[in-house]
């Protein structure tokens, strides 16, 4: 299983992000992840992210505002 992220514009186009993430192992270490790097990945133009497990969408799209908006 591996666990990815979909990064999206504020509008639910997908778009690049400005760091490549890896695939990750267990949804802990994709959310410990995005917890260092929202900063980053907001900065280079992604306004929300949602996590899949393989093709199954676990939850999202959140917000990488830190105000949630």
């Amino acid at each position: 299983m591996a666990w990815t992220w979909r990064f999206e514009k504020s509008d639910g186009t997908e778009t690049e992000p400005a760091l490549q993430p890896e695939e990750f192992t267990t949804q802990g270490d994709a959310e410990s992840w995005i917890g260092e790097f929202w900063k980053e990945l907001l900065e280079g133009g992604a306004a929300q992210v949602t996590l899949f497990e393989d093709t199954t969408k676990i939850y999202g799209p959140m917000s990488l505002q830190a105000d949630g908006a």
